[in-house]
């Protein structure tokens, strides 16, 4: 509607000065009114309406009449219109096809201006419109990659958190299950060797009632330390004892051997101070491999190595009692010790390997890296034992 009342009022405004060229008349008037209306199909059909919208200018400059950026309104709007809703090539092409198709009918009549002024005005506010189009368009292209930007940065954020989540739960699971584990079956053997003092030997019953209530107190005091990481930051209840690791192998060993298991525990190499991490991963294969000696092996003894190197430290936990059946057979476990054994190892970038011992019985080794030496490859004769 703009563009038809810049027409008309141009198409009723006298020439400035006497020129050969047909002023603008009823003939433009009805010619701007059909070019103003052809932009109502720009939405659907862009590359229609800029042909309609030069045809109707290229057919005043052919009557004779002389062209300026009011009677080109359509044509110029079009032209912005195309490079805003079009690619750029696009836009290119239709903004050299409508300067030069112009030009070409404006030069024909014999301009009395300098043709130079003639061509200059006529590049100029032909290819204005089709370059402003194409600024707005790259610069609202820019914002909505900056927007989808910043939303995939923060989904990215979501699915991090979201998978931190995930892996800590996992951790606290396998804690829980290595704490509940331990515990209820040295309080299972303490019980059962109870009920057999109490038939065949009572005065040594009290001392073996007295050792199960240290392994269930032992063991709701590690459930608290272990579900107070719920806990929030502001609670006053929170469990302030450390991560358990190597330096509480001596409390570990001496709950088993109150239970009827002998572990013999031997180092070789200087012991070293470990990361969090494979501490406290050392201290829980440890715990459970002699869990599953007191469950499944039939033994009464067991040895626990510790060999330290450079960049690794191996720790092998051997019984020779009878295999445990869920690892005794290749690729077959039954229950999730050796899976969370595996998976604790893994987790901070060592290796585990479970099976038969060579003397009978069955192995456990773990592999975990020294700090600030993960670089530094697993030793070979450590892979084979």
């Amino acid at each position: 509607m703009t563009t038809f009342v810049l027409g008309v009022v141009t198409s009723a405004l006298p020439p400035a000065s006497p020129t050969h060229l047909r002023a603008p008349d009823t003939f433009a008037m009805v010619i701007v009114g059909l070019g103003s209306a052809c932009l109502f199909l720009h939405r659907d059909h862009p590359r229609l309406a800029t042909g309609l919208t030069t045809v109707c200018a290229l057919v005043l400059a052919l009557a004779g009449i002389q062209l300026n950026p009011l009677l080109q309104a359509p044509c110029l709007v079009s032209l912005f219109l195309l490079a805003l809703r079009t690619d750029r090539r696009t836009a290119r092409i239709g903004a050299v096809t409508a300067t030069t198709t112009l030009l070409a009918a404006t030069l024909v009549h014999g301009p009395e201006s300098p043709w130079g002024f003639v061509i200059i005005g006529m590049v100029s506010w032909t290819l204005l419109p089709g370059a402003v189009g194409d600024a707005v368009r790259s610069n609202t292209e820019y914002l909505a990659a900056a927007e989808a930007r910043a939303e995939l940065a923060e989904h990215t954020r979501e699915e991090e958190a979201l998978r931190r989540v995930s892996e800590e739960r996992v951790r606290m699971a396998r804690d829980l299950h290595d704490v509940v584990a331990h515990h209820i079956a040295l309080a299972a053997t303490q019980a059962r060797t109870t009920q057999y003092l109490m038939r065949h030997h009572p005065e040594r019953a009290p001392e073996m009632m007295e050792n199960l209530c240290d392994s269930t107190d032992e063991a709701l005091r590690e459930l608290r330390a272990t579900v107070g990481l719920l806990r929030q930051r502001g609670d006053t209840d929170s469990p302030r004892d450390p991560a358990p690791g190597l330096a509480q192998l001596p409390d570990l060993l001496g709950s088993f051997e109150r239970a009827g298991l002998s572990v013999d525990v031997t180092t070789q190499g200087e012991a070293q101070p470990l990361s969090p991490g494979v501490d406290l991963t050392a201290y829980r294969v440890i715990q459970e491999a002699l869990t599953n000696v007191t469950k499944h092996a039939g033994t009464s003894s067991a040895r626990v190595r510790l060999a330290y190197t450079r960049s690794w430290v191996t720790i092998t936990v051997v019984n020779e009692g009878r295999p445990v059946a869920s690892a005794s057979s290749p690729g077959h476990v039954s229950g999730y010790g050796l899976i969370g054994m595996r998976e604790r190892a893994q987790s901070v970038g060592g290796r585990l390997q479970a099976g038969p011992g060579k003397g009978g019985g069955f192995a456990v080794t773990l592999g975990l890296p020294m700090p600030k030496a993960t670089q530094h490859p697993y030793p070979e004769e450590v892979s084979h034992q």
